[in-house]
């Protein structure tokens, strides 16, 4: 009785040690940015971002885990021209006014030691979802002397099919079909 109280303290005690190393990290929206590109006729290149966004993730180091939910403000796109980002939110793009949002969810992360490397998910836009996965071009942990909490984050990105999500208005023409995405994100612990 007492070796069998014993293991099963043991087991708690491993159970609750491995649960105190996972934490939830809010995104600062201050230092969260998801941003695109893509080729104009081969001339220049297109970009702008989305001011708002929100999300959360959860992360443990030493089990090599996370998970992670970002949602943009689809209305939300900023090109710095008015008129072009009227045309991003219509029907031909974005259609905010009938999907208002756009969700990338994940719970798979890939580790070189304790870095991230890439983020696999599930993007969903205009009500389809496909699969995605970010590459870590940048990740780091560190304490933030002003908040008093860890912080981390990092530099992301990758370059999706638009016509995946049936955003495919232009292609006939010749716009691109790759959009670069690019997201630059920054977590506090919870």
């Amino acid at each position: 009785m007492f070796r069998q109280t014993l293991i099963a303290a043991a087991v708690l005690a491993a159970a609750t040690a491995a649960q105190a190393q996972s934490a939830t990290y809010a995104l600062d929206p201050t230092h969260t940015f998801v941003t695109f590109e893509i080729d104009h006729f081969g001339t220049s290149t297109n970009r702008g971002r989305f001011d708002k966004k929100e999300g959360k993730a959860e992360f443990d180091r030493k089990a090599k885990t996370g998970k992670v939910e970002v949602t943009i403000e689809t209305g939300s796109i900023n090109t710095g021209t008015g008129p072009f980002n009227a045309h991003l939110t219509g029907k031909d793009f974005f259609n905010a006014a009938e999907f208002p949002t756009a969700k990338f969810v994940s719970d798979k992360f890939s580790f070189n030691g304790d870095k991230v490397t890439e983020v696999t998910g599930q993007l969903t836009l205009l009500g389809k979802t496909n699969p995605v996965t970010l590459k870590a071009s940048k990740f780091n942990c560190y304490d933030n002397p002003m908040l008093k909490r860890e912080v981390c984050g990092g530099d992301f990105e990758t370059t999706i099919t638009r016509s995946q999500w049936g955003m495919s208005w232009g292609l006939n023409f010749g716009f691109s079909d790759n959009v670069k995405l690019i997201v630059q994100v920054e977590g506090i612990k919870q």
